[in-house]
């Protein structure tokens, strides 16, 4: 999160559990004329993979919101795997109306 208040420092804000329509979307960035929307999930060892359930969540978002784009956080918390920064990594999905949204697992 720290770096995201560098955002906010230089004249954005940043809300948290940001409500759309009946839902919470876990980050709403602004940055001027730029709005992002953010969802985070967390990876539990026993658990299926959470992009699915990430993507549909945030269709919801984005759409509420009016945006073609937006960010899934993936943060996997299973045992075993190597340092974050090894395993870091940025994929572009699309939802199923056709949105963009950059995936970033760590």
């Amino acid at each position: 999160m720290a770096f995201l208040h560098r955002v906010v420092n230089g004249g954005g804000t940043l809300e948290r559990e940001y409500a759309i329509g009946s839902d919470r979307m876990d980050l709403c960035l602004r940055y001027g004329d730029v709005t992002l929307g953010m969802e985070l999930k967390v990876w539990r060892e026993g658990h299926p993979d959470p992009i699915k359930a990430g993507l549909e969540q945030l269709e919801r978002y984005l759409a509420g919101l009016g945006l073609d784009t937006g960010w899934l956080v993936i943060f996997d918390q299973r045992q075993g795997l190597p340092p974050i920064a090894e395993r870091t990594t940025t994929e572009q999905a699309m939802t199923q109306s056709d949105r963009t949204v950059v995936v970033i697992r760590g």
